[in-house]
């Protein structure tokens, strides 16, 4: 079978070569990219079982025809009569009442932003900077959490600030979007279609219609690429270029998505940011979550007075290692861990009634896909009672199947033996020397 993931067009490198050798090139003709060619190879990297937009266009449905398809929908954009179409929007519930909505493009616009995401990828990761992480390749929230424990170690911080974007998704300006765009791009035809998908309409459950003067929905498949640049221009540049400069101390970032950390040398610097940061961010229509947003003392010769944080679901502390130095470790949140079991307890009790092997397979990708995140050095602890919980919740409502119970624990573990249910195991690889350094 064909690779088409790796398999990057020609198209695609050239750019990618040039915008590596001029940082100032503005590229025209991406217009014409979006190609037979081109899209068929987006399609394939489309998730097939993604949920269908509001004209319940499904995968398997439109690869039935797919020639014919693509032939049409390149004919629109060469006529220029291509219409976004509504977003259906769906509310994901996330814990404390509170709700997080999701964007759900038909296919074929999903199409044609997956193709526009591509090519604005191939020059602007040219651009993005080492503080960046978060939608971009090979910089997952495990490998950034690694980054940040070896940066406040390393580095001469006394003082961190963990900040958050109120409904970053649901203000950014669309102005401002396309003017930073324009940076790089020189295709009106191209930031025209952009532009179709920022003023697209969307369709709420309740059936009311609504067009949002500001934002991009969580959930369409360019908006990731977009918030990077909205703030690699509105925060990710001032922090590089300004506050480095201009403050007295050392002082780092990192990004992931809207969720970012600081860390400052002085506390004089940090209370300066806690001011800057504000007005920096209201000149591009953006707000900082005050509840979610602090300084704290945070460094190696403060242990009495150092506090703890939480970014990407773990917690960061110092703590006294067993040689006697300090040192910053991260584990899984309090939070985050019995959210997770909370969701397992849930899931399990609605799952229940499947066959045995269906549901320890699920069970086996879930467990992975966690250890997968939160198999770090030093979090084995949390790791296991997360095991234990989910091996507690398994027997009770496996029990539950029926009036008579199924299983001993004897019985219950000789089971798991045969599903080879996976153990709690640390994933995370020793950090590459020159990965990064604020």
């Amino acid at each position: 079978m064909k690779d088409w993931k790796n398999d990057m067009p020609t198209s695609l490198r050239g750019i990618t070569n040039r915008a590596r050798k001029d940082k100032n090139a503005r590229f025209g003709n991406l217009y014409g990219l979006l190609n037979e060619n081109n899209l068929r190879w987006c399609f394939h990297q489309l998730k097939k079982k993604a949920a269908a937009g509001v004209d319940r266009v499904t995968y398997r449905e439109y690869e039935q025809d797919l020639e014919n398809n693509l032939s049409r929908l390149v004919e629109h954009l060469k006529r220029k009569n291509y219409r976004a179409k509504l977003v259906r929007r769906k509310h994901i519930p996330k814990g404390g009442g509170k709700t997080r909505s999701l964007g759900i493009p038909v296919l074929e616009d999903k199409l044609l932003q997956l193709a526009c995401a591509k090519i604005l990828s191939a020059f602007y990761e040219e651009d993005f900077l080492e503080s960046s992480w978060g939608y971009r390749k090979g910089r997952g929230p495990r490998e950034a959490s690694q980054v940040l424990e070896n940066e406040l170690h390393q580095g001469k911080y006394g003082w961190v600030v963990e900040a958050d974007i109120k409904s970053f998704f649901d203000h950014i300006d669309h102005d401002w979007m396309i003017r930073m765009l324009e940076e790089r791009v020189n295709d009106q035809a191209f930031l025209r279609l952009i532009r179709k998908w920022l003023k697209a309409g969307v369709l709420e459950e309740t059936g009311e219609i609504l067009h949002p003067a500001t934002g991009t929905p969580q959930g369409g498949v360019i908006s990731p690429v977009l918030a990077n640049v909205y703030l690699h221009y509105a925060l990710d540049l001032w922090f590089e270029r300004g506050v480095k400069k201009r403050y007295a101390g050392g002082t780092t970032i990192m990004r992931y998505a809207d969720d970012f950390v600081c860390a400052f040398e002085h506390k004089a610097d940090a209370e300066r940011f806690m001011e800057e940061l504000p007005e920096r961010l209201k000149k591009f229509n953006l707000e900082v979550a005050k509840e979610k947003t602090r300084s704290l003392p945070f460094g190696r010769f403060k242990e009495t007075e150092n506090e703890t944080f939480e970014f990407l679901g773990f917690e960061y502390r110092w703590v006294r290692r067993r040689t006697g130095k300090m040192g910053v470790q991260r584990k899984t949140a309090p939070g985050k861990l019995r959210k997770s079991i909370g969701a397992f307890k849930e899931w399990i009790k609605g799952y229940r009634h499947n066959r045995i092997r269906v549901i320890m397979r699920a069970v086996n990708l879930k467990l992975r896909g966690y250890w997968n995140h939160y198999g770090v050095r030093g979090n084995f602890q949390r790791l296991s009672h997360l095991y234990h919980k989910v091996n507690q919740l398994l027997f009770k409502w496996l029990n539950r199947r029926s009036q008579k119970r199924s299983y001993t624990w004897e019985e219950y573990a000789k089971m798991c033996t045969r599903h080879n249910i996976c153990t709690p195991r640390i994933v995370e690889k020793p950090l590459q020397p020159d990965l990064f350094r604020g």
